[in-house]
């Protein structure tokens, strides 16, 4: 087998000339020579240092860090902003250590990305689940409610803060107004993971069809990864604090207990040119994206049976796509894409998301609509097709205290036991099962089956095993 490296791989991906509805969201270099930044590329590698005198320090700023951080807060309208070099991860984990003292309980989106878990657990937290509604028709997590909230507030008034995530991985939005109404007239603190919408805030201010920006919404902590769907490098992202609810200060000591101590100049270059892009350029960047969105989504409505998703509360710069009446499911419409090549960000079940971002061009989506034109008028529609899988977000698992005692045990021996270390599914990243929650089999046969088609579910090891508490329930 030739070996390649991570560097090999790489330029032979890029010499492919791919098409990316993946993220990041610059799509490739061409964003940044387009609008002045060549010079940044083309010495890039002379441009990563530390911290030498006038480079100021991500951890006490004062000089050109804490500039680029007061353009973020201007552009999010927030009353203060953070870059992070660690990702968003590092940002909610913060958020949480801010929030959630060791002992108490924590209300959170059972459909959190997996760093929640982890800042919980970090907290010495005990987390209290508000469940996601079913999209049935896609076997995929809709929006968390205000009505699920009112009843985890209710149930747990004793809890420190709300977090969860909007839009979710598929670009699904929740109503951030009316939960942080709730959380607030609670005395609670609302979190929101934005990671999959730091665009948001700008299509609100700029084509202001609806409002759907957490900044805008009422929420206390805003967590945006910008390199998702904006213009900086990949584990580049922004914290924006919208309230006096946080103490920034306390904020602040927790996030530098997660920040790396040498924190990367190109990522946070990346974030400045992003921030300087939206300040010049925002308006028309955002409206070209508008523009190419919805000349695909006519285009697309070409395509017979083909499904595009539609919701109240969707991300619309989120394409969820469904062939299965031509019979492919999720994971062969990726690999045709591919064979084209299309790179997508996710597949679930019958569903691929195409993550679009500030950098694709009008190019990109007429060789996605070309695509999947070709697929179809290579198939035979098919009247029963099969049903979408449902992932399991929304199944309210049997708990238990979490394992003391733990040991790694054979995955098909688990059902019955307590899990005692997160299984998740990656992409996207969501648990499907929780330490102190009880393996069910219908868990074991999803995870098996996911496993059966190759994909990549994080928790199990290279001898199959999961890790679960000694003690039987």
């Amino acid at each position: 087998m030739e070996k390649r490296g991570v560097c090999q791989f790489l330029l032979d991906h890029a010499t492919r000339a791919p098409i990316s509805f993946h993220m990041p969201g610059h799509k490739g270099e061409a964003i940044y020579r387009e609008n002045g930044y060549g010079r940044f590329l083309d010495q890039m590698m002379d441009c990563d240092i530390t911290e030498i005198p006038g480079a100021d320090n991500l951890f006490q700023t004062e000089g050109i860090i804490k500039e680029t951080m007061e353009r973020y807060a201007k552009l999010y309208e927030a009353k203060e902003s953070y870059l992070l070099i660690n990702g968003s991860s590092a940002g909610l984990i913060a958020a949480i250590l801010s929030c959630a003292p060791a002992g108490g309980e924590i209300i959170m989106a059972r459909n959190c990305h997996k760093s929640i878990f982890n800042g919980v657990s970090l907290a010495g937290a005990e987390p209290v689940y508000a469940y996601p509604q079913l999209i049935a028709d896609y076997g995929i997590s809709g929006e968390i409610t205000a009505d699920e909230i009112t009843r985890c507030l209710s149930e747990h008034p004793g809890s420190s803060a709300v977090i969860l995530p909007s839009p979710n991985y598929y670009g699904v939005c929740s109503d951030i107004k009316a939960i942080a109404q709730l959380v607030h007239d609670a005395g609670k603190i609302l979190i929101v993971d934005q990671a999959h919408g730091a665009h948001l805030k700008f299509f609100d201010r700029y084509i202001g069809d609806s409002v759907k920006a957490a900044e805008n919404l009422g929420a206390d902590i805003v967590i945006d990864s910008v390199h998702k769907t904006l213009a900086s490098y990949t584990q580049s992202a922004v914290v924006n604090l919208c309230s006096d609810k946080v103490d920034k200060y306390e904020f602040e000591d927790k996030l530098q207990l997660i920040e790396s101590t040498s924190p990367s100049y190109l990522l946070m270059a990346s974030l400045d040119i992003n921030a300087d892009l939206l300040e010049r350029k925002g308006k028309d960047l955002i409206w070209q994206w508008e523009e190419n969105l919805q000349y695909f989504y006519r285009r697309a409505a070409e395509i017979e049976s083909l499904r595009v998703m539609d919701h109240p509360l969707l991300d619309h710069t989120k394409i969820n796509l469904d062939m299965s009446a031509y019979g492919i499911d999720g994971l062969h419409l990726e690999e045709l894409l591919m064979k084209q090549g299309i790179f997508v960000e996710l597949v679930t079940g019958n569903i691929v998301m195409c993550m679009t971002g500030i950098g694709n061009k009008r190019y990109d989506f007429d060789r996605l609509f070309s695509a999947l034109r070709e697929i179809a008028s290579n198939r035979q529609i098919t009247i029963n097709s099969a049903p979408a899988k449902q992932i399991l977000t929304q199944k309210k698992l049997v708990q238990k205290p979490l394992p003391r005692q733990k040991e790694r045990i054979k995955l098909k021996e688990a059902a019955g036991r307590v899990c005692a270390s997160s299984i998740i599914p990656y992409p996207p990243g969501i648990p499907v099962i929780c330490p102190g929650e009880i393996i069910d089999q219908e868990i074991l046969n999803y995870v098996k089956e996911l496993r059966e088609k190759g994909e990549k579910v994080i928790g199990i090891d290279d001898q199959d095993r999961v890790v679960v508490g000694k003690e039987r329930v």
